[in-house]
Protein backbone atom coordinates (compact mmCIF):
# COMPACT_ATOMS: atom_id res chain seq x y z
CA UNK A 1 0.00 0.00 0.00
CA UNK A 2 2.66 2.55 0.79
CA UNK A 3 4.40 1.46 -2.59
CA UNK A 4 1.43 1.94 -4.67
CA UNK A 5 0.96 5.72 -2.59
CA UNK A 6 3.94 6.70 -3.40
CA UNK A 7 4.46 5.66 -6.89
CA UNK A 8 1.07 7.33 -7.87
CA UNK A 9 2.37 10.74 -6.30
CA UNK A 10 6.16 10.70 -7.40
CA UNK A 11 4.82 9.53 -10.74
CA UNK A 12 2.38 12.97 -11.30
CA UNK A 13 4.51 15.15 -9.85
CA UNK A 14 7.29 14.21 -12.41
CA UNK A 15 4.44 14.82 -15.27
CA UNK A 16 5.41 18.16 -16.54
CA UNK A 17 9.04 17.53 -16.71
CA UNK A 18 8.36 13.77 -18.37
CA UNK A 19 6.52 16.05 -20.68
CA UNK A 20 8.80 18.48 -21.74
CA UNK A 21 11.91 15.92 -22.00
CA UNK A 22 9.44 13.43 -24.12
CA UNK A 23 7.64 16.06 -26.43
CA UNK A 24 4.62 14.56 -24.83
CA UNK A 25 1.15 16.66 -25.00
CA UNK A 26 -1.13 17.04 -22.02
CA UNK A 27 -3.37 14.59 -23.57
CA UNK A 28 -0.21 12.33 -24.20
CA UNK A 29 0.81 12.63 -20.37
CA UNK A 30 -2.67 11.43 -19.00
CA UNK A 31 -1.46 7.98 -20.40
CA UNK A 32 1.44 7.64 -18.01
CA UNK A 33 -1.19 7.43 -15.50
CA UNK A 34 -3.88 5.98 -17.37
CA UNK A 35 -1.25 2.93 -18.86
CA UNK A 36 -1.47 2.53 -15.26
CA UNK A 37 -4.74 2.24 -14.87
CA UNK A 38 -5.99 0.35 -18.14
CA UNK A 39 -3.46 -3.10 -16.92
CA UNK A 40 -4.84 -2.45 -13.29
CA UNK A 41 -8.73 -2.16 -13.96
CA UNK A 42 -8.72 -4.36 -16.31
CA UNK A 43 -7.25 -7.32 -14.52
CA UNK A 44 -8.68 -6.21 -10.47
CA UNK A 45 -11.60 -8.70 -10.92
CA UNK A 46 -9.18 -11.37 -12.15
CA UNK A 47 -6.35 -11.08 -9.93
CA UNK A 48 -8.68 -10.82 -6.65
CA UNK A 49 -10.52 -14.09 -8.07
CA UNK A 50 -7.27 -15.86 -8.82
CA UNK A 51 -5.93 -15.61 -5.47
CA UNK A 52 -9.03 -16.64 -3.90
CA UNK A 53 -8.15 -19.77 -6.08
CA UNK A 54 -4.63 -19.95 -6.13
CA UNK A 55 -3.48 -18.74 -2.93
CA UNK A 56 -3.07 -15.26 -1.83
CA UNK A 57 0.92 -15.85 -0.62
CA UNK A 58 1.88 -17.05 -3.77
CA UNK A 59 -0.26 -14.67 -6.16
CA UNK A 60 1.01 -11.96 -4.25
CA UNK A 61 4.58 -12.55 -3.86
CA UNK A 62 5.26 -13.08 -8.28
CA UNK A 63 2.99 -9.75 -9.00
CA UNK A 64 5.23 -8.01 -6.44
CA UNK A 65 7.80 -9.28 -8.18
CA UNK A 66 6.69 -8.19 -11.84
CA UNK A 67 5.98 -5.02 -10.28
CA UNK A 68 9.49 -4.33 -8.97
CA UNK A 69 11.15 -5.29 -12.46
CA UNK A 70 8.63 -2.83 -14.60
CA UNK A 71 9.60 0.24 -12.39
CA UNK A 72 13.17 -0.60 -13.18
CA UNK A 73 12.70 -0.70 -16.34
CA UNK A 74 10.37 1.85 -17.20
CA UNK A 75 13.35 3.99 -15.21
CA UNK A 76 15.29 3.15 -17.70
CA UNK A 77 13.66 3.86 -21.02
CA UNK A 78 14.09 6.91 -23.23
CA UNK A 79 11.08 6.44 -25.46
CA UNK A 80 7.27 7.77 -24.32
CA UNK A 81 5.65 4.57 -25.36
CA UNK A 82 8.03 2.20 -23.74
CA UNK A 83 6.94 4.59 -20.81
CA UNK A 84 4.10 3.79 -21.15
CA UNK A 85 3.91 0.07 -21.82
CA UNK A 86 5.86 -0.28 -18.24
CA UNK A 87 3.20 1.76 -16.96
CA UNK A 88 0.56 -0.54 -18.78
CA UNK A 89 2.90 -3.80 -17.21
CA UNK A 90 3.10 -1.92 -13.25
CA UNK A 91 -0.82 -2.13 -13.69
CA UNK A 92 -1.19 -5.62 -14.77
CA UNK A 93 1.00 -6.54 -11.34
CA UNK A 94 -0.76 -3.93 -9.07
CA UNK A 95 -4.04 -6.11 -10.47
CA UNK A 96 -3.25 -8.98 -8.52
CA UNK A 97 -1.40 -7.44 -5.58
CA UNK A 98 -4.18 -4.70 -4.59
CA UNK A 99 -6.95 -7.37 -4.24
CA UNK A 100 -4.48 -9.88 -2.33
CA UNK A 101 -3.32 -7.72 -0.50
CA UNK A 102 -6.63 -6.48 0.63
CA UNK A 103 -8.06 -9.93 1.00
CA UNK A 104 -5.45 -11.15 2.79
CA UNK A 105 -6.28 -8.19 5.96
CA UNK A 106 -9.76 -9.01 5.33
CA UNK A 107 -9.19 -12.58 6.39
CA UNK A 108 -6.59 -12.17 8.90
CA UNK A 109 -8.76 -10.02 11.28
CA UNK A 110 -12.66 -10.50 12.25
CA UNK A 111 -15.37 -7.96 10.62
CA UNK A 112 -15.79 -5.32 13.16
CA UNK A 113 -13.62 -3.46 14.97
CA UNK A 114 -10.52 -5.74 14.49
CA UNK A 115 -11.21 -4.87 10.88
CA UNK A 116 -12.11 -1.69 10.75
CA UNK A 117 -8.77 -0.90 13.04
CA UNK A 118 -6.62 -2.61 10.68
CA UNK A 119 -7.72 -0.98 7.44
CA UNK A 120 -7.36 2.43 9.07
CA UNK A 121 -3.60 0.83 9.29
CA UNK A 122 -3.69 -0.15 5.97
CA UNK A 123 -4.54 3.45 4.99
CA UNK A 124 -2.21 4.92 7.03
CA UNK A 125 0.69 3.26 5.07
CA UNK A 126 -1.07 4.61 1.62
CA UNK A 127 -1.17 8.22 2.94
CA UNK A 128 2.32 8.20 4.19
CA UNK A 129 3.35 6.27 0.64
CA UNK A 130 2.05 9.19 -0.88
CA UNK A 131 2.46 11.79 0.95
CA UNK A 132 6.12 10.79 0.88
CA UNK A 133 5.94 10.29 -2.86
CA UNK A 134 5.38 14.09 -3.32
CA UNK A 135 8.23 15.53 -1.28
CA UNK A 136 10.72 12.59 -3.08
CA UNK A 137 9.12 12.95 -6.64
CA UNK A 138 9.88 17.26 -5.75
CA UNK A 139 13.23 16.55 -5.24
CA UNK A 140 13.93 13.59 -7.48
CA UNK A 141 12.10 15.55 -10.40
CA UNK A 142 14.66 18.19 -9.67
CA UNK A 143 17.74 15.64 -10.24
CA UNK A 144 15.95 13.98 -13.17
CA UNK A 145 12.04 12.61 -13.80
CA UNK A 146 13.63 9.20 -14.43
CA UNK A 147 15.29 8.66 -10.05
CA UNK A 148 10.77 8.96 -9.25
CA UNK A 149 10.08 5.47 -11.56
CA UNK A 150 13.43 4.03 -10.06
CA UNK A 151 12.75 5.12 -6.71
CA UNK A 152 10.06 2.06 -6.03
CA UNK A 153 12.51 -0.68 -6.64
CA UNK A 154 14.25 -1.16 -3.49
CA UNK A 155 10.76 -0.85 -1.92
CA UNK A 156 9.60 -3.12 -4.05
CA UNK A 157 12.41 -5.64 -3.40
CA UNK A 158 11.83 -4.78 0.60
CA UNK A 159 8.34 -5.69 0.51
CA UNK A 160 8.92 -9.20 -1.86
CA UNK A 161 11.65 -9.81 1.18
CA UNK A 162 9.32 -9.14 3.94
CA UNK A 163 6.16 -11.08 2.46
CA UNK A 164 8.11 -13.94 2.27
CA UNK A 165 9.42 -14.08 5.46
CA UNK A 166 5.55 -12.86 6.93
CA UNK A 167 2.60 -13.56 5.11
CA UNK A 168 1.53 -17.03 6.54
CA UNK A 169 1.43 -20.03 3.62
CA UNK A 170 -1.95 -20.78 2.44
CA UNK A 171 -3.16 -23.53 0.63
CA UNK A 172 -5.41 -23.26 -2.89
CA UNK A 173 -8.92 -23.55 -2.88
CA UNK A 174 -10.53 -27.28 -1.95
CA UNK A 175 -13.71 -26.03 -4.27
CA UNK A 176 -14.51 -23.87 -7.06
CA UNK A 177 -13.38 -24.27 -10.91
CA UNK A 178 -11.33 -22.09 -12.90
CA UNK A 179 -14.19 -20.52 -14.84
CA UNK A 180 -12.49 -19.47 -18.46
CA UNK A 181 -14.24 -18.35 -20.50
CA UNK A 182 -16.00 -15.80 -17.85
CA UNK A 183 -12.14 -14.55 -17.29
CA UNK A 184 -11.53 -14.43 -21.04
CA UNK A 185 -14.63 -12.01 -21.68
CA UNK A 186 -14.39 -10.22 -18.57
CA UNK A 187 -10.41 -9.67 -19.03
CA UNK A 188 -10.95 -8.53 -23.19
CA UNK A 189 -14.24 -6.23 -21.94
CA UNK A 190 -12.71 -5.03 -19.34
CA UNK A 191 -9.23 -4.02 -20.86
CA UNK A 192 -11.69 -2.53 -24.01
CA UNK A 193 -13.56 -0.22 -21.78
CA UNK A 194 -10.64 0.96 -20.18
CA UNK A 195 -9.11 2.04 -23.08
CA UNK A 196 -12.07 3.07 -25.15
CA UNK A 197 -12.81 5.52 -22.50
CA UNK A 198 -8.85 6.82 -22.19
CA UNK A 199 -8.02 7.65 -26.03
CA UNK A 200 -11.54 8.80 -27.34
CA UNK A 201 -10.56 12.44 -25.98
CA UNK A 202 -7.66 12.15 -28.56
CA UNK A 203 -9.96 10.12 -31.02
CA UNK A 204 -12.78 11.85 -30.50
CA UNK A 205 -16.05 10.40 -29.02
CA UNK A 206 -18.24 10.37 -32.42
CA UNK A 207 -15.01 8.99 -34.00
CA UNK A 208 -16.48 5.15 -35.60
CA UNK A 209 -13.29 3.53 -34.32
CA UNK A 210 -14.65 5.06 -30.95
CA UNK A 211 -17.97 4.23 -30.71
CA UNK A 212 -17.09 0.91 -32.67
CA UNK A 213 -14.97 -0.06 -29.41
CA UNK A 214 -17.65 1.05 -26.74
CA UNK A 215 -19.85 -1.75 -28.72
CA UNK A 216 -17.59 -4.18 -28.96
CA UNK A 217 -16.72 -3.76 -25.23
CA UNK A 218 -20.23 -3.60 -24.34
CA UNK A 219 -21.04 -7.14 -26.27
CA UNK A 220 -18.24 -8.70 -24.46
CA UNK A 221 -19.40 -7.78 -21.03
CA UNK A 222 -22.88 -8.34 -21.68
CA UNK A 223 -21.56 -11.66 -22.92
CA UNK A 224 -19.61 -11.87 -19.51
CA UNK A 225 -22.78 -11.66 -17.32
CA UNK A 226 -24.77 -14.92 -19.92
CA UNK A 227 -21.75 -16.71 -18.72
CA UNK A 228 -21.36 -15.96 -15.15
CA UNK A 229 -25.34 -16.98 -14.93
CA UNK A 230 -24.69 -20.42 -16.32
CA UNK A 231 -21.34 -21.76 -15.30
CA UNK A 232 -21.01 -23.88 -12.08
CA UNK A 233 -18.22 -21.95 -10.66
CA UNK A 234 -19.01 -18.18 -11.89
CA UNK A 235 -15.87 -16.13 -11.73
CA UNK A 236 -18.34 -12.76 -10.19
CA UNK A 237 -20.87 -14.13 -7.72
CA UNK A 238 -23.39 -12.04 -9.67
CA UNK A 239 -25.35 -11.97 -6.57
CA UNK A 240 -22.77 -9.88 -4.51
CA UNK A 241 -23.87 -7.16 -6.42
CA UNK A 242 -27.90 -7.07 -5.42
CA UNK A 243 -26.86 -6.05 -1.84
CA UNK A 244 -27.33 -2.34 -1.76
CA UNK A 245 -24.58 -1.57 0.80
CA UNK A 246 -21.68 -2.98 -1.23
CA UNK A 247 -23.28 -1.52 -4.58
CA UNK A 248 -23.12 1.95 -2.79
CA UNK A 249 -19.84 1.43 -1.55
CA UNK A 250 -18.72 0.92 -4.79
CA UNK A 251 -20.18 3.87 -6.47
CA UNK A 252 -18.83 5.77 -3.67
CA UNK A 253 -15.15 4.90 -4.95
CA UNK A 254 -15.79 6.01 -8.28
CA UNK A 255 -16.78 9.37 -6.61
CA UNK A 256 -13.72 9.43 -4.39
CA UNK A 257 -10.48 8.11 -6.84
CA UNK A 258 -12.18 9.77 -9.72
CA UNK A 259 -13.05 13.37 -8.67
CA UNK A 260 -9.68 13.22 -6.45
CA UNK A 261 -6.95 11.56 -8.90
CA UNK A 262 -8.67 14.27 -11.62
CA UNK A 263 -8.36 17.30 -9.51
CA UNK A 264 -4.82 16.35 -8.56
CA UNK A 265 -3.94 16.24 -12.15
CA UNK A 266 -5.13 19.21 -12.58
CA UNK A 267 -3.30 20.68 -10.32
CA UNK A 268 0.10 19.16 -10.97
CA UNK A 269 -0.29 20.87 -14.34
CA UNK A 270 -2.05 24.15 -12.94
CA UNK A 271 0.34 24.50 -10.38
CA UNK A 272 3.56 23.91 -12.34
CA UNK A 273 2.94 24.59 -16.35
CA UNK A 274 0.99 28.17 -15.29
CA UNK A 275 2.04 29.63 -12.51
CA UNK A 276 5.31 28.39 -13.26
CA UNK A 277 5.70 26.48 -9.50
CA UNK A 278 8.77 24.20 -8.78
CA UNK A 279 8.06 20.10 -8.72
CA UNK A 280 9.27 20.83 -4.98
CA UNK A 281 7.12 23.89 -4.48
CA UNK A 282 3.89 21.70 -6.29
CA UNK A 283 4.58 18.84 -3.82
CA UNK A 284 4.87 20.87 -0.45
CA UNK A 285 1.92 22.82 -1.57
CA UNK A 286 -0.42 19.43 -1.69
CA UNK A 287 1.74 17.40 0.80
CA UNK A 288 -0.92 19.03 3.97
CA UNK A 289 -3.64 16.81 2.22
CA UNK A 290 -1.44 13.58 2.44
CA UNK A 291 -0.46 14.51 6.17
CA UNK A 292 -4.29 14.65 7.12
CA UNK A 293 -4.98 11.27 6.08
CA UNK A 294 -1.69 9.52 7.23
CA UNK A 295 -2.16 11.09 10.98
CA UNK A 296 -5.85 10.76 10.76
CA UNK A 297 -6.58 7.37 9.25
CA UNK A 298 -5.51 5.34 12.92
CA UNK A 299 -9.10 7.12 14.43
CA UNK A 300 -10.84 6.46 11.56
CA UNK A 301 -11.77 3.30 12.80
CA UNK A 302 -12.95 4.15 15.89
CA UNK A 303 -15.17 6.51 14.35
CA UNK A 304 -16.72 3.74 12.30
CA UNK A 305 -17.44 1.81 14.95
CA UNK A 306 -19.18 4.66 16.52
CA UNK A 307 -20.95 6.31 13.50
CA UNK A 308 -20.96 3.46 11.19
CA UNK A 309 -19.81 3.40 7.41
CA UNK A 310 -22.64 5.58 5.48
CA UNK A 311 -22.13 8.39 7.90
CA UNK A 312 -18.35 8.52 7.67
CA UNK A 313 -19.01 8.13 3.20
CA UNK A 314 -21.52 10.80 3.96
CA UNK A 315 -19.30 13.12 5.61
CA UNK A 316 -15.96 12.58 2.83
CA UNK A 317 -18.27 13.43 0.04
CA UNK A 318 -19.42 16.15 1.68
CA UNK A 319 -15.46 17.25 2.15
CA UNK A 320 -14.76 16.68 -1.16
CA UNK A 321 -17.13 18.61 -2.48
CA UNK A 322 -16.93 21.26 -0.63
CA UNK A 323 -13.23 21.45 -1.65
CA UNK A 324 -13.89 21.54 -5.19
CA UNK A 325 -16.27 23.87 -4.54
CA UNK A 326 -13.93 26.29 -3.39
CA UNK A 327 -11.25 26.63 -5.56
CA UNK A 328 -14.02 26.55 -8.41
CA UNK A 329 -14.56 29.90 -6.42
CA UNK A 330 -11.97 31.46 -5.37
CA UNK A 331 -8.98 30.28 -7.74
CA UNK A 332 -8.06 32.77 -11.00
CA UNK A 333 -4.50 33.09 -12.62
CA UNK A 334 -2.43 34.36 -9.71
CA UNK A 335 -4.15 32.27 -6.73
CA UNK A 336 -3.32 33.12 -2.96
CA UNK A 337 -2.15 29.97 -1.45
CA UNK A 338 -3.45 29.99 1.81
CA UNK A 339 -6.76 31.76 0.68
CA UNK A 340 -7.49 29.99 -2.34
CA UNK A 341 -5.76 26.74 -2.20
CA UNK A 342 -4.85 25.57 0.93
CA UNK A 343 -8.46 25.40 2.21
CA UNK A 344 -9.05 22.91 -0.28
CA UNK A 345 -6.43 20.77 0.20
CA UNK A 346 -7.59 20.76 3.95
CA UNK A 347 -10.79 19.72 2.84
CA UNK A 348 -9.47 16.64 0.28
CA UNK A 349 -7.70 15.28 2.70
CA UNK A 350 -10.11 14.84 5.44
CA UNK A 351 -12.65 13.65 2.83
CA UNK A 352 -10.15 11.20 1.65
CA UNK A 353 -9.09 9.99 5.64
CA UNK A 354 -12.76 9.40 6.52
CA UNK A 355 -13.41 8.31 2.65
CA UNK A 356 -11.15 5.24 2.01
CA UNK A 357 -11.25 3.04 5.20
CA UNK A 358 -15.12 3.71 5.40
CA UNK A 359 -15.75 2.71 2.07
CA UNK A 360 -13.32 -0.23 1.91
CA UNK A 361 -14.92 -1.87 5.26
CA UNK A 362 -18.67 -0.85 3.80
CA UNK A 363 -17.60 -3.09 0.63
CA UNK A 364 -16.16 -6.01 2.17
CA UNK A 365 -19.15 -6.09 5.14
CA UNK A 366 -20.56 -9.49 5.03
CA UNK A 367 -18.76 -11.19 2.59
CA UNK A 368 -17.62 -14.99 3.32
CA UNK A 369 -13.72 -15.56 3.56
CA UNK A 370 -13.40 -17.14 0.46
CA UNK A 371 -14.46 -14.05 -1.26
CA UNK A 372 -13.04 -11.84 -0.01
CA UNK A 373 -10.73 -11.24 -2.84
CA UNK A 374 -13.56 -10.82 -5.34
CA UNK A 375 -14.92 -8.19 -3.32
CA UNK A 376 -11.50 -6.24 -2.70
CA UNK A 377 -11.08 -6.78 -6.53
CA UNK A 378 -14.66 -5.44 -7.30
CA UNK A 379 -14.38 -2.18 -5.09
CA UNK A 380 -10.70 -1.80 -6.24
CA UNK A 381 -11.81 -2.08 -10.14
CA UNK A 382 -14.77 0.81 -9.43
CA UNK A 383 -11.90 2.95 -8.22
CA UNK A 384 -9.51 2.37 -11.23
CA UNK A 385 -11.96 2.04 -14.03
CA UNK A 386 -13.90 5.26 -12.63
CA UNK A 387 -10.89 7.04 -11.66
CA UNK A 388 -9.72 6.35 -15.57
CA UNK A 389 -13.23 7.44 -16.59
CA UNK A 390 -13.55 10.49 -14.83
CA UNK A 391 -9.61 11.45 -16.07
CA UNK A 392 -10.15 10.99 -19.37
CA UNK A 393 -13.28 13.24 -19.55
CA UNK A 394 -11.15 16.04 -17.24
CA UNK A 395 -8.25 16.00 -19.71
CA UNK A 396 -10.79 16.46 -23.15
CA UNK A 397 -12.04 19.07 -20.96
CA UNK A 398 -9.01 20.60 -20.21
CA UNK A 399 -7.57 20.43 -23.61
CA UNK A 400 -10.92 22.17 -24.71
CA UNK A 401 -10.59 24.86 -22.37
CA UNK A 402 -6.84 25.92 -23.06
CA UNK A 403 -7.70 25.87 -26.94
CA UNK A 404 -10.53 28.03 -26.24
CA UNK A 405 -8.65 30.64 -23.34
CA UNK A 406 -5.49 30.72 -25.84
CA UNK A 407 -7.87 32.20 -28.29
CA UNK A 408 -8.48 34.99 -26.79
CA UNK A 409 -5.58 35.74 -25.18
CA UNK A 410 -3.57 33.09 -23.01
CA UNK A 411 -4.67 30.20 -21.34
CA UNK A 412 -5.09 30.38 -17.28
CA UNK A 413 -7.00 29.42 -14.65
CA UNK A 414 -10.14 29.77 -16.88
CA UNK A 415 -8.89 26.18 -19.11
CA UNK A 416 -9.25 24.17 -15.99
CA UNK A 417 -12.92 25.90 -14.89
CA UNK A 418 -15.06 22.83 -16.82
CA UNK A 419 -12.63 20.02 -15.30
CA UNK A 420 -13.45 21.49 -11.70
CA UNK A 421 -16.89 21.44 -12.40
CA UNK A 422 -17.13 17.63 -13.69
CA UNK A 423 -14.89 16.74 -10.37
CA UNK A 424 -17.51 18.56 -8.13
CA UNK A 425 -20.10 16.53 -10.13
CA UNK A 426 -19.12 13.22 -9.50
CA UNK A 427 -18.28 13.86 -5.81
CA UNK A 428 -21.83 15.24 -5.81
CA UNK A 429 -23.31 12.62 -7.21
CA UNK A 430 -21.71 9.91 -5.07
CA UNK A 431 -22.51 11.89 -2.20
CA UNK A 432 -26.54 11.64 -3.02
CA UNK A 433 -26.21 7.95 -3.70
CA UNK A 434 -25.02 7.91 -0.28
CA UNK A 435 -27.59 9.88 1.41
CA UNK A 436 -30.57 8.64 -0.56
CA UNK A 437 -31.00 5.38 1.72
CA UNK A 438 -30.73 7.11 4.82
CA UNK A 439 -33.26 9.69 3.45
CA UNK A 440 -35.84 6.89 2.37
CA UNK A 441 -35.33 5.50 6.13
CA UNK A 442 -36.46 8.88 7.64
CA UNK A 443 -38.80 9.22 5.33
CA UNK A 444 -40.57 6.03 6.51
CA UNK A 445 -40.47 6.26 10.33
CA UNK A 446 -42.17 9.72 10.03
CA UNK A 447 -44.50 8.68 8.16
CA UNK A 448 -46.35 5.96 10.81
CA UNK A 449 -45.72 9.01 13.58
CA UNK A 450 -47.97 11.38 11.45
CA UNK A 451 -50.59 8.80 10.67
Amino acid sequence: MFLDGLDVSMVGVALPSIGIELGLTTTSLQWIINGYVLGFGGLLLLGGRTADLLGRRRVFLIALAIFAIASLVGGLVDNGTLLIATRFVKGLAAAFTAPTAMSILTTTFREGSARNRALSIFSVFGASGYSSGLILGGLLTSAGWRWTFLMPVPFAALALVAGIALIPRDRPADTGGHDVFGAATLVAGMLLTVYSVVSAPDRGWADPLTLGSFVAAAALLALFFVIENRVAHPLVRLSILRVGAIVRANVSIVALFGSYLSFQFMMTIFLQSVLGWSPLEMALGLLPAGLIVAFGSPFIGRLVDMFGTARMIIAALTSLTLGYVWFLLMGDDQPNYVVSILPSVLLLGVGFAFGFTSIMAQATAGVADHEQGLASGLVQTSAQVGAAVVLALTTALVSGGSHAASSVGGAGFQQFQSGLVLVTGVALAGLLVTVSPLVRRAISAEAPAAR
